[in-house]
Order: C-alpha cells, then structure tokens, then sequence
C-alpha cells in the first residue's frame, strides 16, 4: 500500500538496516493489543504471509476467505487483508486476553510494526514510526531480531521484488480503461502468487515472479 507521506513527519528521520538498533521493542506487548484493532483494511497480505497462514493453520487460503480475510483493491490491484471483527473492530487472531493466537506465523506488517519501509533505488530500508505505538519506554533492539525472519537477506529480496513486481503492474493498470484486462491481471497475481500451493515458498515465489515477468513483457 503506497503513502504519500513526509518522511520527517511520521518518523525519528533516520533510515535503518537490518543490522542496525532500533528503538523498536515493546517487551513482548504485555498484552497491548492497540496495533491489531480499528486497522480496517491497512494489513494487506503478501504471498508468504498467506503461505505461513495457510501452512500455520492447516487451512487453504480459500477456507481463509470465509471469515479471516477479505480481498479488496489496492492501488489498481485485488490483494489480501485481514479482515476485522464486526463486533470488536479487531483482528480475527487476537484472542481474549488481548494476544496474538498466530504469532509464530503472523504476517510481515505485524511483524515489522512500529517500523515501516522507505522504498528507492530497487532496495528499501526501514524507518521508525514515532506516532502508531502508544508503548511508553521501548527498548533497542536490531531490526533483524524485531523482524523475527528467518534468513533476513532473503527474505528482504523478496519484500523488495514483490514490491516493485507490484508497483510495476499498479503503473500499468493506472493507465488502462479496459476494466475486463484489469480483471484478468488481477485474477493472474491472485492465482499465481496466493491461491497455488508450493512447498518450498521462495523457490516457487521466483519461479512465478519470473514466469509473470514473462507473462507481462517486463
């Protein structure tokens, strides 16, 4: 989801790596539950969110759409979000106590959050939201660790290139008024990259990635 934002305004105005500290660190939350409620559509899910979910859970991502997650348009393009309680105005996965019932498998954003990511030159790094987590008194913390990511670099590549996969298409479609054509692309990503099934996620994530490449002459 793109945000046309000043950077100085909504951060500590530095930029990040993932080697780098970061005052970042809740101390597990103590059952603050502030960033999973009133986030309406904002959690869009990428490919290897809906992976860990489905694989987390047991569940294809189809048994998924019928109460956890919705599909909504997203500059230009249908992707993936959690979808909130009706009653609560929540996260479906929060559960009483106020605590995240996923959390080995949660999803990227929830998994950066308080940070976000500054996108340029094919890369991205990361920077410190000052005003999205009321949590007094957070301790430093490496962003790599924060991130709780298994193979960091890897899993940076593959933010960056789904993000400018996207980005890519989201241009294209900016400029089309076919709105059968922008169906059809909407329903390749949705194929392609949430609904088949793959076993070893980054190997089949480039493969697919490559074949829409293809696929769209980028």
């Amino acid at each position: 989801m793109l945000r046309n934002v000043d950077l100085s305004e909504i951060s500590d105005g530095k930029l990040y790596d993932a080697n780098d500290m970061v005052k970042a660190d809740c101390k597990g939350c103590d059952g603050c539950s502030a960033c999973c409620r009133g986030m309406g559509k904002s959690i869009v899910l990428d490919p290897l969110d809906v992976h860990r979910l489905t694989t987390g859970l047991g569940v294809p991502f189809e048994a998924l759409l019928s109460q956890h997650i919705e599909l909504n348009v997203v500059d230009g393009l249908i992707l993936p979000n959690l979808k909130m309680t009706e009653s609560a105005d929540a996260c479906p996965f929060l559960n009483e106590q106020g605590r995240c019932s996923i959390h080995a498998y949660r999803p990227g954003i929830c998994r950066l959050f308080p940070l976000g990511r500054f996108y340029e030159n094919d890369s991205f790094r990361y920077f410190l939201q000052v005003h999205e987590c009321p949590k007094p008194s957070k301790a430093k913390i490496k962003v790599y660790k924060w991130l709780d990511t298994d193979d960091i670099r890897t899993y940076e590549q593959f933010i960056s290139d789904w993000h400018y996969f996207l980005k890519a298409l989201q241009e294209r479609i900016a400029g089309m008024e076919d709105q059968a054509q922008i169906r059809s692309i909407c329903m390749y990503v949705l194929q392609q990259f949430y609904l088949a099934p793959c076993e070893d996620f980054y190997e089949a994530f480039h493969g697919r990635l490559d074949e829409a490449k293809r696929y769209f002459h980028m």
